[in-house]
């Protein structure tokens, strides 16, 4: 399980959910009609407004003026904006600027290929806002660490759409084994929290399931949604369950009974505290546990 965020999932939608541990990143286009409503009543850990890719050029005026209505509403989604090589991105930062965090929670970076893509969006933005860093090409990939330790970076995501597109792999957990295990190993090199994997695109629910566990094994823990009919799995494959929880207050009980024994302690401890945290976070409880998750979670 990664570490907690300091930075929490925005006031006026469904959870509060520390962005460290979110686990479902839901994106809406800010075209959509009814985006207000849709933020409101999403499950997901943290909503995120498109402007990037899920908005036609012609409508990206609409979606902007949409998520300031929004906004003005009491809502505080997540952003995507343009990634920092474009015309949309000196837009949606012109947007931005000066009413960051009255506006948004936070943004969602397009296509970062190197560290000096954040750099210039914290600067344009005043180092207000947390930046997720999407990550969807082969160099944004090969300068993952650099990017993961760029200053206001907060998380990793894996844009694994564009990525195929770039490299020609195909979509299938082991052509894109690499891209996912590098994000996972920079990120915590980086300290950060585990990366978000990209979306699932077929309805197929198992199929769903089967790669957001897939992610999950790898050492990811959050996934990018399409639709709102995803969120629900989605935050079960990437939450610990009652018997993860059990084991994990049963090591820490040991532990208070008889302390560390060796080294060998410290992963089994350090797991499940971190179980310990998101099942605070995703109010989980153990299996046929008798005793208070907060007592562990730190």
């Amino acid at each position: 399980m990664a570490a907690e965020s300091a930075v929490t999932a925005p006031t006026g939608t469904a959870s509060a959910v520390p962005v460290g541990l979110a686990r479902s990143w839901l994106l809406v286009p800010g075209s959509a009609p009814d985006l207000a409503d849709r933020i409101a009543a999403s499950a997901a850990d943290v909503v995120i407004v498109d402007l990037e890719d899920g908005v036609a050029g012609a409508d990206k005026g609409r979606a902007r003026r949409a998520l300031v209505a929004a906004a003005e509403s009491g809502l505080r989604p997540w952003v995507r904006i343009g990634d920092a090589a474009s015309d949309e991105w000196r837009t949606d930062v012109a947007l931005i600027r000066g009413r960051g965090s009255e506006l948004v929670a936070g943004i969602m970076l397009a296509k970062v290929e190197a560290p000096d893509h954040v750099r210039r969006t914290v600067d344009a933005l005043d180092g207000e806002l947390a930046i997720v860093a999407l990550v969807e090409s082969a160099r944004g990939v090969e300068a993952a660490l650099d990017i993961a330790e760029a200053p206001g970076v907060s998380r990793l995501a894996f844009g694994s759409g564009d990525f195929r597109r770039d490299t020609g792999a195909a979509d299938d957990p082991l052509a894109l084994l690499y891209a996912r295990s590098r994000l996972v190993s920079t990120s915590r090199a980086a300290g950060l929290p585990g990366p978000i994997d990209g979306p699932t695109v077929p309805r197929d629910v198992s199929v769903l399931e089967g790669a957001s566990q897939h992610a999950a094994s790898l050492g990811m823990t959050g996934r990018l949604c399409l639709r709102e009919e995803q969120v629900a799995a989605v935050n079960t494959a990437l939450s610990p369950s009652g018997d993860e929880l059990a084991w994990a207050l049963d090591v820490l009980e040991t532990l208070e009974r008889h302390g560390i024994r060796d080294g060998s302690d410290l992963p089994r401890i350090a797991r499940a505290r971190a179980i310990c945290s998101a099942a605070e976070a995703f109010s989980i409880e153990a299996d046929a546990a008798t005793v208070h998750v907060s007592d562990y979670a730190n």
